[in-house]
């Protein structure tokens, strides 16, 4: 019986070397067929590695399904309740269980956290209110489980710090028979835990920019899965999500949310920030929302917003969008300040009049220009109506400020 023992074992060590030596292999002729050297070689390895790390991934994964295939009670229900930190960037969340299903957010409880562990309040008095604002179908529990959007409030019963949204809820009231809409186009680079982007070689770079933008194939897209993903989940979370690309730098994705009236699309962006975060958490990578995460000759992330009133949209509404422009020109300083979390530090680093940027000191305009810091698209100046696209604010802008800032100078300053 010892004996044959150990021939079992002998035999599966003979197995599992025999197919670790068959990917190897396989890895080492797919290396061989490149034109890239020393980059793809190490590439090989990488994907080799991240071929077992998945797999084992998978089976820690599999464990853990089995607990979430259970039946969830029908007199329960999840509510993640979500907010803004300290940091003015990030969002937090912990979740509640309610005996009900809430249809609308008046229905849902006024809550409490720790605000001295988000840079928001100090420990002898760190009770901070959340006050849900928006409500949405939960894509990782499902069923009738919600998300819950909620504003910050101190122990003064005011907003905190970080709570742009309650001074922009008041701007789009004021502004609301203009009737603004709004389109943010988010992007954002998918960064290893080292915060060396997604599938770049180690202590390497990829090809120069330049196939990667739309594109299509392996070795000029990396991470297609983390965003068709995201486009998923903001569908089924109800948020009017129009679109998404690979950037012009490998590793680097944009979505679009909106168009939407209002405060809509700023709330709706934040849920879809926040929903990109946890399906990234997932596969072990960060998305990242930093203006300028690589330095040199590559491209940043920015969060374009599409702006327009009624009036812009209407026939001939090009007169009042050129209207428009000259209004955030002489503003421009203000809305550098708030374009950013750091009043305009984060953006230096990225407004440097390349990569498809505008300079950060100096406001320019003009027609199919990328190298502006307001651009009027091609298609809305031939129809003489439409929108505006500011290209300014940086990728890890508060959407409340942005959208904030934009209303102010173009609808109510005389």
């Amino acid at each position: 019986k010892l004996i044959g023992k150990h021939v079992l074992l002998n035999y599966v060590s003979l197995l599992l070397i025999k197919i670790t030596m068959s990917v190897l292999l396989k890895s080492l002729s797919a290396i061989s067929k490149t034109n890239h050297g020393i980059l793809n070689f190490e590439k090989g390895f990488k994907v080799l590695y991240l071929k077992f790390h998945s797999e084992g991934m998978n089976v820690k994964n599999k464990k853990v399904e089995r607990y979430m295939k259970l039946k969830q009670p029908p007199n329960k229900v999840v509510a993640e309740y979500i907010w803004i930190d300290g940091t003015g960037q990030n969002v937090r969340s912990k979740g509640r269980v309610l005996d009900f299903v809430p249809e609308v957010v008046c229905q849902l409880p006024i809550w409490q956290y720790d605000g001295s562990s988000t840079y928001q309040a100090k420990g002898e008095n760190s009770d901070i209110y959340l006050m849900p604002v928006a409500i949405y179908c939960d894509p990782f529990r499902g069923g009738d489980n919600r998300l819950v959007l909620c504003e910050t409030y101190n122990y003064k019963k005011e907003p905190t710090e970080t709570n742009h949204r309650k001074c922009c809820f008041e701007t789009m009231t004021k502004a609301c028979k203009q009737k603004p809409w709004f389109g943010i186009e988010q992007e954002y680079t998918l960064l290893e835990t080292n915060r060396w982007p997604h599938m770049w070689p180690k202590e390497g770079y990829p090809a120069p920019q330049g196939p990667y933008y739309c594109g299509v194939g392996a070795s000029k897209v990396y991470g297609r899965n983390i965003a068709e993903a995201h486009l998923r989940a903001c569908l089924y979370s109800g948020l009017n999500i129009s679109g998404l690309n690979a950037e012009v730098m490998p590793g680097q994705w944009e979505f679009q949310v909106g168009p939407s009236e209002g405060i809509t699309t700023a709330d709706e962006l934040w849920i879809a920030r926040y929903i990109l975060k946890r399906i990234a958490e997932e596969e072990g990578v960060i998305a990242s929302f930093d203006p300028k995460p690589v330095t040199g000759d590559w491209n940043g992330a920015g969060g374009h917003c599409n702006f327009s009133t009624e009036k812009m949209r209407q026939d001939n509404g090009i007169c009042e969008i050129e209207k428009a422009v000259k209004k955030l020109e002489k503003t421009h300083a203000e809305h550098i300040k708030v374009y950013d979390p750091k009043g305009g530090l984060d953006n230096k680093r990225r407004l440097t009049g390349k990569h498809e940027t505008s300079s950060l000191d100096k406001f320019t305009s003009g027609v199919a220009n990328r190298n502006v810091s307001v651009r009027i698209s091609r298609d809305v100046a031939e129809a003489k109506k439409g929108h505006l696209e500011d290209r300014r604010p940086a990728a890890n802008a508060d959407p409340y400020q942005v959208c904030n800032a934009i209303v102010c100078s173009v609808c109510l300053l005389d």
